[in-house]
């Protein structure tokens, strides 16, 4: 018996190298390292990166997916139909699909999880992507029928987005913050606050054969050189959606990969447009000609990213060039030009709300000093991030420095943050005409023609909008060389982890 465990030993050790025989895949957990804790788990509610990353595609799904190459597929929905005024959406759900406590998933649930998204008591940050949904049917357990005030062209991205939740939660906003409740590959298991989020396999799972692993450990690591000394060791298998400076100080290390994308998200410094100064458009223009670009993503970034316009570069057939914009040519004199015409005499102060994260934390130190050479005074509150969350939520900043989600779909980008009452307008924000063109591209089916609605509302807010856009940043993941079947994806979710074996 001892001889037999010696020899196991051996070839444990020795692999492929010595006998020749391929290394097997293992299901065991996959540690995953991360610099923060979420702030919630409830998908509907949610809006730090911090929490997104462990829920999306990992223990919540929709009715719609996106792939690796973020087309749209069937989720939950294994089928739709259109109707040809594009006001009626009918899906077929998926049998067999099972929520993680245990009850069938019906159309009752989907009803549910839609207008609990657009129940004001909510306040849900995703309400304005179901802002002309008029009503919802549900004819059998197994057909959900969406009908809209108009027709609708970015639904079925928007709803790859929402995930589905047993109806018993239509009017309760606290249980599934701290204890989630999905239909994914992986179920919750278990939050030690500030310390680990342990998700385990779904035995139940609707894919059959997935996930391959046993389950996800999120450690929760503040401090990065913390989570680079565990990844070079093995205690961790994963570092998620990391920056150019943590990548930069992982290359090399021997049994690291880095996988890397141009991400869909974009830094801003967001302007509420109640204050006295920020409601004026030239002052607002003039901080766009104060803040030199090129510096933020060669000092914050490393050079790993690209000025970037309303639109992320990645959107190729969506994006606007930023040579399109004169306020991206950096012109401090044109900058205080604009500030006398606006009437603005003498230095200004404001206060910048920082997102507590290492590339914002440098972004914001760059542009204080970037707008203290034109005459604005920047004092910086950095706070843990809870408290920015509020603060943002509730309009209680001068100025903000911080990450936007981005998607496929242009209108995901602009119509719930710049749309006068929009779901996260939390700049305040109210142009007429910008709610006309956000409208028009809402309910224009043509390709074409959106293209060019688009390119109007990229013109309107590039430069005297409610925010300053700043970067699209790479995006990386660093991992061990034993983690096979992992897709990074540039709207940073995980979802790729069901896919993911440990060699």
């Amino acid at each position: 018996m001892n001889r037999s465990c010696i020899a196991t030993l051996c070839l444990a050790l020795t692999g492929p190298v010595l006998f020749g025989l391929p290394q097997a895949a293992s299901a065991a957990p996959i540690a995953v390292a991360v610099d923060s804790s979420p702030s919630g788990l409830d998908p509907h509610i949610v809006t730090a990166f911090s929490s997104f990353q462990i829920i999306e595609g990992t223990i919540y799904e929709g009715l719609t997916a996106l792939d690796k190459s973020l087309s749209i597929v069937p989720g939950l929905a294994e089928s739709w139909t259109i109707s040809e005024d594009g006001k009626t959406y009918a899906f077929k759900l998926r049998s067999g699909v099972k929520f993680h406590s245990g009850a069938a998933m019906t159309s009752a649930d989907v009803a549910a999880s839609l207008q609990r998204v657009m129940k004001k008591e909510t306040g849900s940050p995703l309400a304005s992507r179901l802002a002309t949904v008029e009503g919802i049917d549900t004819p059998d357990a197994e057909t959900v029928v969406i009908r809209l005030s108009a027709p609708t062209a970015p639904l079925l991205s928007s709803l790859s987005s929402i995930a589905i939740v047993p109806a018993k939660y239509l009017d309760d906003v606290d249980t599934l913050q701290r204890k989630p409740d999905g239909t994914g590959a992986f179920k919750f298991a278990e939050w030690q606050p500030n310390v680990a989020i342990r998700l385990v396999a779904n035995p139940d799972y609707w894919q059959a054969g997935l996930p391959k692993l046993e389950g996800v450990n999120f450690d929760i690591v503040p401090e990065a050189a913390t989570r680079q000394v565990g990844l070079a060791s093995n205690q961790y298998q994963m570092l998620p959606n990391i920056n150019a400076v943590t990548a930069l100080q992982l290359k090399g290390q021997p049994g690291v990969e880095l996988v890397d994308t141009l991400e869909l998200s974009y830094t801003l410094v967001g302007m509420n447009v109640t204050h006295p100064l920020l409601g004026k458009a030239k002052v607002r223009e003039a901080i766009n000609y104060a803040i030199n670009r090129d510096d933020i993503v060669n000092g914050a970034l490393l050079g790993a990213g690209v000025p970037g316009g309303p639109l992320s570069p990645a959107l190729k057939q969506w994006a606007a060039s930023v040579d399109r914009f004169a306020c991206f040519k950096h012109d401090p004199a044109k900058a205080k030009a604009l500030l006398q015409e606006a009437g603005v005499a003498g230095p200004v102060s404001l206060k910048l709300l920082v997102l507590p994260r290492d590339d914002t934390r440098a972004m914001a130190q760059i542009i204080q000093q970037q707008l203290a050479a034109v005459g604005i005074d920047v004092t910086l509150t950095i706070p843990e991030i809870g408290q920015f969350v509020q603060d943002w939520r509730n309009s209680n900043f001068d100025l903000f420095i911080s990450a936007n989600a981005g998607t496929t779909e242009p209108d995901d980008y602009f119509y719930r943050s710049f749309r006068t009452g929009g779901s996260t307008n939390v700049f305040k924000y109210s142009n007429p005409e910008l709610d006309a063109q956000l409208d028009r591209g809402r309910a224009e089916v043509d390709p074409a023609a959106r293209r060019a609605i688009y390119n109007e509302v990229q013109s309107v807010l590039a430069c005297s909008g409610p925010a300053a856009f700043l970067t699209y940043a790479q995006l990386y993941t660093g991992m061990r060389s034993s983690v096979e079947g992992f897709d990074i994806l540039p709207n940073r979710s995980l979802g790729s982890l069901k896919n993911v074996t440990l060699k």
